[in-house]
């Protein structure tokens, strides 16, 4: 097959956890049909009366096989599932000729299986979050500016910079309040972090010892490079006339975050899987999450370009939001882009293989309009 299969308006989003939020209102609102499914229908039910999506969408069980059994061409599976499920959800899709949507990385697993998604018309949406997700778009969106203004053969040096975090909006001792799973934070920790600094590659193999302030409206946060940089590089497509200086993807978190971690970090440097799993749990019961917190969501993605003429070019995204008695930040901040990426498998305007969010500038800044349109608020800053 060389085409693409139409949609069929029939969206399927699979998990109810800490990142389903009022995205999937919208697609209810945009969609035919919304089914969410959960561990047993009663779950499921439950998850969008806290929604307030009750008699929108329908609840479903997720039992083995119940999914792949309900699956007709067409269709759209988003999976709100840990990452290493989405492999087996991206193959019931091909072999149903479904389409598929997720907001994690492209893993391995899921690239292996994108020829055979493309040859079936199947779409595959990924990296449609936070961040990943929203952080492409603010990165495409700089460099096409900035490709506009200096030229795309125009000799040039630059900076790139992302850092993202969750963290909480009234901080507290511990610095930070999980917002996903404690042993996805931990193991992100213990995976060296490659990037460009001073045009040379760089590695930390424990990334917290590499961990920067860094000043965002006044106010000091710590960021760190986070796992490897390196191939965003040709993921956002700079022009080859212009060389990097700096190029770093990261985490950010509340300044005197590293002071409050050590005892971590202890723990990291020393322990095993065993004693790391346990260690999660440890910290998840030590710190919970309680229905009067809130969290707080901050992006930063910042451009500089300079040809080495007079000032140098600097664009800036910054997004800052707080969650509410309805809806965290977290929430909202990967499932709306979620749903708008499968708002656009809906209408057509995504051809069948693999898309990280949007990858143009062009496609970016339509995102971003269309975000900004239904309330999600960041702030660009230019300079020269």
């Amino acid at each position: 097959m060389t085409g693409r299969v139409p949609a069929s308006g029939t969206v399927h989003w699979v998990g109810a956890g800490l990142s389903t939020g009022s995205g999937t209102a919208a697609l209810c609102a945009s969609a035919g049909r919304v089914l969410l499914w959960h561990r047993t229908a009663d779950r499921a039910a439950e998850a969008l009366a806290g929604l307030g999506l009750t008699g929108r969408a329908e609840p479903r069980a997720l039992t083995p096989g119940a999914l792949a059994a309900a699956l007709e061409p067409g269709d759209t599976v988003v999976s709100m599932l840990p990452a290493p499920e989405h492999a087996g959800l991206l193959a019931a899709c091909v072999r149903a000729g479904a389409h598929f949507a997720c907001s994690s990385y492209v893993s391995p697993e899921l690239a292996q299986q994108v020829p055979a998604a493309r040859a079936a018309g199947v779409v595959v949406l990924t990296e449609a979050g936070l961040d990943p997700g929203i952080d492409h778009l603010f990165a495409h969106s700089l460099i096409g500016r900035a490709r506009a203004r200096i030229g795309e053969h125009t000799p040039a040096a630059y900076r790139l910079t992302s850092y993202c975090g969750g963290v909480p909006a009234v901080p507290n001792a511990f610095r930070y309040r999980f917002s996903w799973a404690p042993l996805g934070v931990l193991n992100a920790l213990r995976s060296p972090a490659r990037y460009l600094e001073d045009g040379v590659e760089a590695t930390a193999e424990r990334p917290w010892e590499a961990t920067r302030p860094l000043v965002l409206g006044g106010e000091t946060f710590e960021a760190y490079p986070n796992r490897d940089s390196v191939p965003f590089l040709a993921q956002y497509d700079l022009p080859a006339a212009w060389t990097p200086r700096t190029f770093v993807r990261g985490t950010l978190r509340l300044d005197g975050w590293l002071k409050a971690w050590q005892p971590v970090f202890e723990e990291l440097t020393a322990g095993d899987d065993e004693r790391i799993a346990a260690l999660a749990r440890e910290l998840a019961a030590a710190h919970p999450t309680t229905g009067a917190d809130r969290d707080r969501v901050v992006l930063s993605v910042s451009l500089e370009v300079d040809t080495g003429a007079g000032r140098p070019w600097t664009g800036a995204y910054l997004l800052d939001a707080t969650g509410d008695a309805e809806e965290s930040a977290m929430a909202r901040c990967v499932s709306r882009p979620l749903a708008l990426g499968v708002r656009h498998i809906l209408d057509g305007s995504l051809p069948a293989g693999l898309h990280r969010a949007a990858e143009t500038a062009q496609r970016a800044d339509r995102w971003l309009a269309e975000l900004a349109g239904e309330g999600l608020e960041f702030r660009l800053t230019l300079g020269q």
